[in-house]
């Protein structure tokens, strides 16, 4: 059976509606990176999505191929996340969505080292006849922080993330939002087949001792 990192580690892609505190070990990650509006179709987020999906499942599926990985196993390919920041901006201004900078990620099983991604990338540019040159690999510790279920659009997200942050300081925490450690989602919920009113998501913000 293939490996389900959601169902694994539980604490971590299948959290509560209330903001809780987490201690988010290390992971690989394989990365793309962009800015502009995310619905814009046509647009950076639209094109990294389609390039990390490529090279993950070229490396899931590695399995039917003539390319052996060490230390393979199989596993269910992780949920979308993103980094997400407005540069000179405090939070989100979602009236502005043309001015997001994101770092687009997927996890990926510690077999996956940086040769695996080049052949990854080489197989996936010969099968599907585009680039996959920008996806990168990428370790990632994120620590302590407070995360919650949201449940709802995205836009609504400001009034979760306030509850998040009350939360946090009841526990004597502070956010600590830097350049290293910015605004993280998790997408449990496909946009494309759930209603916005239904959507799960993730939200996970940095936090240290105040």
């Amino acid at each position: 059976m293939a490996f389900d990192y959601k169902k694994e580690f539980k604490n971590l892609y299948n959290p509560p509606k209330k903001p809780v505190i987490v201690d988010v070990p290390p992971m690989r990650f394989i990365s793309v990176s962009g800015e502009g509006d995310p619905n814009d179709p046509s647009g950076e987020y639209a094109n990294a999505i389609e390039l990390l999906y490529g090279v993950a499942y070229t490396i899931k599926m590695s399995k039917r191929g003539d390319h052996r990985i060490d230390g393979y196993f199989d596993f269910v390919v992780p949920p979308l996340e993103g980094f997400w920041w407005q540069p000179g901006v405090q939070g989100v201004d979602y009236q502005h969505k043309e001015n997001f900078h994101f770092v687009s990620l997927i996890r990926m099983p510690d077999f996956v080292t940086g040769a695996d991604l080049d052949w990854a990338k080489a197989a996936a540019t010969a099968k599907k006849g585009r680039d996959f040159g920008k996806v990168e690999l990428l370790e990632y510790s994120e620590g302590l922080c407070v995360q919650c279920m949201h449940v709802g659009p995205y836009d609504d997200e400001p009034q979760t993330v306030d509850a998040m942050h009350e939360f946090a300081a009841s526990e004597g925490y502070s956010v600590d939002i830097t350049d290293e450690r910015p605004h993280h989602e998790i997408y449990i919920s496909d946009p494309r087949k759930t209603s916005a009113e239904k959507l799960k998501t993730i939200i996970r913000h940095p936090v240290k001792k105040a």
